[in-house]
């Protein structure tokens, strides 16, 4: 079964998304039109993509001093990216898109993420600034900043980290003092570093458009304290007029250094000083830039992006995961080792056969299948909740809304680490060859390792879930969640191959929800979320196994074939395999484990 096949599966059988098209919104469009832009991307990631993916690992961007230099490969990506429509694909068409459903723009960027996400990963970071900027900015940002980002004239970047905070946003020291106002908006003089920038310094587009946290200086002059003090400014690398036109001036944004990372390394990831004075402009050193919403309102506008950011991540690592699981698939089908062990041992004078009809070859493929293919269905039921919030009636975008708050830790977090797995199980089929340069398999396991880390780190995602999540209005939210679960638990209950499942998920969902109440019931912070990261693991294998149900009843009831087959054994290994790992999770969280929470640093 190809990626396509099990792409449309899930959409069209699984998600129902044809039916979109009776909403006003998506009317111009059928299945037909959503199979031409699969088409058209499958094509492009094809030929300008996929055969770069090694040079973009080995010709690492570097800087001769003046300017970051990319292989011309990666130029003609972002060219043919741009022209096939994508950074606008979901937006209006007044300004310049094409109105598609979100869950059609993802399926149809995955090809991208696929083939080289190195080379892509850069219009994932420009359509994501665009959209904030037409949620939360002016209509002339909107006009001069947004919809050159579509059009591809500019690219994005979102400026966040800074070297001596990381993921702490509350510390960021960049301050942005009053300039006066134009036009673009109140216009500030932004001073300070910026670290972990992807693509923060490249000559793909005529101008970076940077969404830079800063914060604004009280009366005293001295930054306001914690995450109240953030706003959100766009800072342009080269100064632009109110028609978007090129002023010809350059802001003071510098280019520090490139980092040097373990994989993504076709994507130039910068250290960018604001500010400094290497590009004095107007009269003096400080980055111009204009405010997005008002003062003090920068990390909520932020949330915007990073939400949106982070479900794409987790498409992202589902693609190297699934990238990696082609690559073993197609290697164990082909590869002769061993011989089948009979009653009397291993008959020495037969062929050796492929090493996919080995049991271990074919548990290791089996547990990549269900990683990826359910991370993809994860990605793209969020997508569908975008949808949903949308264009649904006010009831269901509302209960859209909150499904997708809660599920958004998942989306980012599973596939960043389980895809990760089935990369190195990927490694693991090809033995030593995995292990080598000259396959594949090692790379997507290098360029997978940043998901866990980017977007909000695997732990930052965990105390999100449980110190948040669970927990607003009332835990109205895992209520509607298990509300959603406890609705395919039973309609499986009442398919007999599926009621086996339906029980254990139902038992696996209220186990979850005792350790919920049992992590807080002593209603103390730092004894609840000790264990934040077994209690993500374990929600996350949860939503999983109901992904996977749901996605087993649809195959169940389809006509049998190879694909629904594979569909249903992927069901079967993972509540067989993966679903009982929960128990252990979850008992450190109900009994609040102070292990970890009470290890002094000097007994290391």
């Amino acid at each position: 079964m190809s990626y396509r096949d099990t792409l449309e599966f899930l959409l069209n059988d699984w998600l129902d998304v044809p039916a979109l098209s009776a909403r006003n919104r998506f009317s111009d469009h059928s299945s037909e039109t959503f199979a031409s832009v699969f088409d058209t991307c499958e094509r492009i990631a094809r030929e300008k993509f996929a055969p770069f993916n090694r040079l973009s690992d080995t010709e690492e961007p570097h800087f001769d001093g003046e300017r970051v230099i990319l292989p011309p490969a990666a130029h003609e990506a972002a060219r043919a990216y741009v022209e096939s429509g994508m950074l606008a694909a979901a937006q209006d068409y007044d300004v310049g898109g094409m109105q598609l459903p979100c869950v059609i723009e993802m399926a149809a960027n995955s090809f991208f993420s696929k083939a080289s996400i190195g080379l892509g990963g850069g219009g994932m970071l420009t359509s994501g600034s665009a959209n904030l900027l037409m949620a939360h900015g002016t209509g002339l940002q909107q006009a001069v900043f947004a919809k050159n980002e579509f059009a591809g004239r500019f690219f994005g970047t979102m400026c966040l980290s800074e070297p001596q905070a990381g993921s702490s946003l509350s510390d960021i020291v960049t301050r942005a003092t009053p300039d006066g106002d134009d036009a673009l908006g109140p216009r500030f003089r932004l001073r300070g570093n910026k670290m972990w920038i992807s693509n923060g310094e490249h000559e793909l587009a005529e101008n970076i458009v940077h969404l830079v946290l800063a914060k604004i200086p009280g009366p005293d002059g001295q930054l306001v304290p914690g995450t109240r003090g953030i706003s959100l400014f766009i800072v342009p690398k080269k100064l632009v007029d109110e028609t978007g036109a090129l002023t010809g001036e350059r802001n003071d944004v510098a280019l520090a250094g490139l980092n040097h990372k373990l994989g993504y390394r076709g994507m130039p990831n910068t250290l960018l000083n604001f500010g400094e004075g290497k590009y004095p402009v107007r009269g003096g050193a400080g980055a111009i830039g204009y405010l997005v919403g008002r003062p003090g309102d920068g990390l909520k506008c932020m949330f915007h992006m990073m939400n949106e950011a982070r479900i794409s991540v987790g498409l992202g690592a589902a693609m190297l995961g699934y990238a990696g699981y082609e690559a073993s698939l197609d290697y164990a089908r082909q590869r002769p080792q061993g011989r089948p062990v009979a009653v009397g041992g291993k008959d020495a004078s037969r062929p050796q056969v492929p090493i996919i009809q080995h049991a271990d070859v074919r548990r290791m493929l089996l547990a990549q299948k269900s990683y990826c293919e359910g991370a993809l269905a994860l990605a793209l039921y969020c997508a569908r909740l975008v949808d949903e919030l949308h264009t649904g009636g006010t009831a269901a975008a509302a209960e859209a809304g909150l499904l997708l708050d809660m599920l958004t830790p998942i989306a980012k977090s599973w596939p960043s680490e389980w895809c990760l797995e089935a990369n190195s199980l990927a490694i693991q089929v090809l033995g030593g060859y995995g292990y080598t340069r000259d396959y594949p398999v090692e790379q997507y396991w290098r360029d997978n390792r940043l998901n866990m880390i980017h977007e909000g780190t695997h732990g930052i995602q965990g105390l999100d879930l449980l110190g948040r999540k669970v927990t607003m209005d009332g835990g109205r939210g895992l209520a509607l969640l298990a509300s959603r679960v406890a609705a395919t638990v039973a309609r499986a209950d009442a398919v007999a191959p599926l009621a086996g499942h339906a029980k254990a998920l139902a038992d696996t969902m209220a186990h979850l929800g005792r350790a919920t109440q049992a992590a807080w019931s002593t209603g103390v912070p730092d004894e609840a979320l000790a264990n934040a990261t077994p209690y993500l693991q374990a929600f996350g294998h949860t939503v999983l196994a109901w992904i996977w149900l749901d996605v087993a009843l649809q195959a169940h009831a389809a006509t049998p074939s190879d694909a629904t087959r594979g569909a249903l054994q992927a069901t079967r290994y993972f509540f067989h395999y993966e679903l009982p790992k929960v128990p252990a999770w979850l008992r450190v969280v109900e009994t609040r484990d102070d292990t970890c929470r009470t290890m002094q640093e000097g007994w290391f």
